[in-house]
């Protein structure tokens, strides 16, 4: 068999086995035969997907036939499938994943996400949002940007921070070049929810507060994001080099975990674990240094 024989079979055969396992009376539908409750009937799957019962029976065939997207939604939802198994069925025919709407109000970042952050530091670690709200941090972070907690949730965007936060811009040597790079990756993350309110009220309210924003942002600049190296100067620490990454937990894909990883050599690593265990600094002004 080829590849889209392969991709066929595979999704009459998943779609046979959630039709089997489906309840009826979830469907409010009576036993069938012998007091069987377990199980929806082809012709059952179809009428409610508004398909015939022949097409239908050529899909979970695996027949050569060409199901649209409207058509795989519907049985999809018809058959209760879980979001990952949806995407799964869409996938099988060569679709996009389909999109999902965000959750009103700050999106959780789960436990493990937390630990992870943790057992990263003195590194500084922490996990933004769909919309780059800053979710969640560890001691790292917080000893680079010590203001963070106390930072208005509302307010607690790395966007929002970089352009309206005069800390934060006093920490970066290279303010302009970083700035747009990260308008480049957020706009290149930012299309599969461009309408979405959480999005437009931060552009809306970063226009209004922002010269430098506006008139970066309508250069629509888009750029996948790609490791990179970071630099910071701390009031506290001086210089700070880093290796900036990203990853996205495969169970929680709204979130990414953006890493500072002190640059090897650099004597980074050693002047983040003196800040974290909130060592004094040995003198004040230019060139200061860490005990």
């Amino acid at each position: 068999m080829n590849a889209a024989e392969v991709r066929r079979k595979e999704l009459g055969a998943f779609l046979r086995a959630r039709r089997e396992r489906a309840v009826r009376a979830d469907y409010g539908l009576p036993p069938v035969g012998r007091g069987r409750t377990v199980g929806l009937r082809r012709e059952e799957v179809a009428f409610l997907s508004g398909v015939s019962v022949t097409w239908y029976t050529w899909l979970e065939q695996g027949r050569d036939i060409n199901p649209s997207r409207h058509v795989l939604d519907a049985v999809a939802v018809n058959l209760r499938l879980s979001a990952p198994e949806h995407d799964y069925v869409l996938g099988l025919s060569g679709y996009a994943p389909a999109p999902r709407e965000a959750a009103p109000g700050p999106e959780p970042v789960p436990d493990h996400v937390q630990h992870l952050l943790h057992a990263l530091d003195p590194a500084p670690a922490f996990a933004v949002t769909s919309t780059w709200d800053i979710g969640a941090w560890n001691r790292g972070y917080e000893a680079l940007f010590p203001g963070i907690a106390t930072v208005p949730v509302r307010d607690r965007n790395l966007l929002r921070l970089t352009f309206t936060d005069p800390y934060v811009r006093g920490m970066l040597p290279d303010w302009e070049v970083t700035v747009r790079s990260f308008l480049a990756d957020y706009r290149a993350e930012a299309g599969s929810h461009a309408d979405r309110a959480a999005h437009l009220e931060l552009i809306t309210r970063l226009r209004r507060d922002s010269e430098d924003f506006a008139r970066a942002w309508d250069d629509h600049e888009v750029r996948r994001f790609a490791s990179r190296a970071r630099t910071f100067l701390h009031p506290v620490a001086g210089r700070l080099d880093f290796e900036q990454h990203q990853l996205v937990p495969s169970d929680a894909p709204t979130l990414h975990i953006v890493a500072y990883l002190p640059a090897p050599g650099s004597g980074t690593r050693e002047r983040m674990e003196k800040l974290v265990e909130g060592r004094p600094p040995r003198r004040l002004g230019p060139g200061l240094e860490l005990e």
